[in-house]
């Protein structure tokens, strides 16, 4: 069987945009549609014809396009159908636990809201990959704009499920900021150290630092490690709750 193509690619100030492509099939999706002329750029260098686009959520710099992808190429939008009402063009609307097939793969919906309250995340377990939108990042997780730090936690516990071979396309390039905060929480993480200065060194070459993996997170992203024992030291607290330590946490990132 060939493997699922993935093009990765800049747009906006700092999303990312991403294809995914069955060359058995032909078919083509956009992950989210952030903006339009970066996705023609995409689809135009490796030669694919846009058939859908999966949506994570309703925010505007990950539907902005869906509309105008749909009158160019008649794509079917598959998102979240607690957030119907707010994506642009939706055909499909889909939840936790849905399976569909998108050419020859299969594609597993993980609800993920904390983000926004009806976000998901596209999981495709043959090419061992799971598109987080704004939900888990590069060293990082979303802002909880519509959820609270539990619901995001419990987001964060179904992604954690996945292999830990696991690739992760997330919707932003946060890494290097991400970076600075984590080893606020999680100083003494030679690994995080040096994920840090790899991260330093491919964003001063204008390279992305994504994809990451599920192993790599877990390794050194503190939004991922409340149970870590070097952490709870450093956060003064080492008997609260995992949900308390992630909600410490996620408030310090928001006041970083």
């Amino acid at each position: 069987m060939s493997p699922l193509q993935i093009e990765q690619f800049a747009a906006r100030s700092d999303n990312f945009g991403v294809l995914v492509h069955d060359p058995e099939t032909g078919l083509t999706a956009s992950i989210d549609a952030p903006e339009e002329q970066p996705i023609l750029d995409a689809l135009k260098r490796r030669g694919w014809n846009l058939t859908h686009v999966f949506t994570t959520h309703h925010h505007t710099d990950h539907v902005e396009a869906n509309l105008a992808l749909k009158k160019r190429f008649g794509v079917e939008i598959i998102g979240p159908e607690d957030e119907k009402s707010k994506i642009p063009g939706l055909d499909r609307g889909v939840g936790h636990g849905d399976r569909f097939k998108f050419g020859r793969f299969d594609v597993e919906v993980i609800s993920t809201p904390g983000h926004t309250a009806g976000e998901i995340s596209f999981h495709i377990p043959a090419a061992k990959v799971v598109f987080t939108g704004d939900t888990l990042f590069s060293l990082g997780c979303g802002r909880l704009f519509e959820g609270t730090p539990v619901t995001m936690f419990k987001s964060l516990q179904r992604l954690l499920a996945l292999p830990s071979e696991t690739e992760i396309y997330c919707g932003h390039e946060y890494s290097e900021s991400n970076a600075r905060f984590a080893l606020t929480i999680d100083p003494e993480n030679s690994a995080l150290k040096e994920r840090a200065r790899q991260i330093n060194t491919l964003r001063e070459a204008g390279l992305p630092t994504l994809p990451t993996t599920l192993m790599r997170e877990m390794a050194t992203n503190p939004f991922l490690r409340w149970h870590d024992a070097a952490i709870r030291k450093n956060l003064n607290m080492e008997d609260a709750t995992d949900e308390a330590v992630f909600a410490e946490i996620r408030k310090r990132k928001d006041n970083f």
